[in-house]
């Protein structure tokens, strides 16, 4: 099972925290703010607040918002990048596409967006490996329809949406099917149960046991076979 370390990357050092873990990617949210590609899950309330709906209003200043050229500095080329390129704003697309050029050209990173638009950006960008993400019931019907007609890299899809019978539909087209977010054993035995192929996760504790169980499975097992560890080879996989 391939596991993700959600929101991981919108801070240098758990970035670094969450690869030391062992997970197959660490996710990091793009906003466009004034120019800057600004990694922060948080909207902004003007130029002085930010806000998220489970949390209270802070102060930017008293919250570090790394930029997407310091977060790629950091990562220094590991393949276990996955930039989530949000809204409102379009242009974070291209200018996201842009930075990759300059900053990490050629370097493999996933990019993934609930507004499909903005992958079109990543067309001419091979390594670039774009991930389809739904959190709607609608968003959900596209995507079974999308894959249906092309063969994607990956599914991002909001855990609460799916149903054995439609993962089992969606990996006849896609490989990669994972869920957000899986933050608990509870959500773990769901989507254990669902047949994902991958998990998105706050929670980088369970993470790192996960990883590290199926590490010492594989250590166990006789040569030329594999457990159900982390599926390192779908970082390479593009679209």
């Amino acid at each position: 099972m391939l596991l993700c370390a959600h929101r991981a990357g919108n801070n240098l050092a758990e970035l670094r925290d969450a690869l030391d873990a062992g997970v197959d990617l660490v996710e990091a949210d793009v906003r466009l703010y004034r120019g800057a590609l600004e990694m922060r899950h948080a909207k902004a309330l003007g130029p002085q607040l930010l806000w998220e709906p489970w949390r209270d209003v802070v102060r930017r200043r008293d919250t570090p918002v790394p930029l997407l050229a310091e977060v790629l500095a950091t990562a220094a080329g590991d393949p276990r990048l996955m930039l989530d390129l949000k809204g409102p704003f379009l242009g974070v697309a291209p200018l996201t596409a842009a930075v990759l050029r300059e900053a990490a050209p050629g370097a493999p990173v996933a990019v993934c967006s609930r507004q499909w638009r903005m992958l079109d950006a990543f067309e001419d960008q091979p390594h670039v490996r774009r991930i389809y993400s739904a959190g709607s019931r609608r968003e959900l019907a596209k995507a079974r329809l999308l894959v249906r007609r092309q063969r994607v890299a990956g599914l991002s899809i909001r855990l609460s949406l799916l149903t054995p019978q439609v993962v089992e539909e969606l990996h006849r087209h896609c490989d990669l099917v994972m869920v957000w977010s899986v933050d608990t054993e509870s959500d773990l035995a769901r989507a254990r149960e669902l047949g994902v192929s991958g998990i998105i996760s706050k929670n980088l504790p369970m993470l790192r046991a996960i990883a590290e169980q199926s590490a010492d499975q594989a250590g166990d097992q006789p040569a030329g076979q594999s457990g159900d560890g982390p599926a390192t080879n779908v970082r390479a996989s593009t679209t």
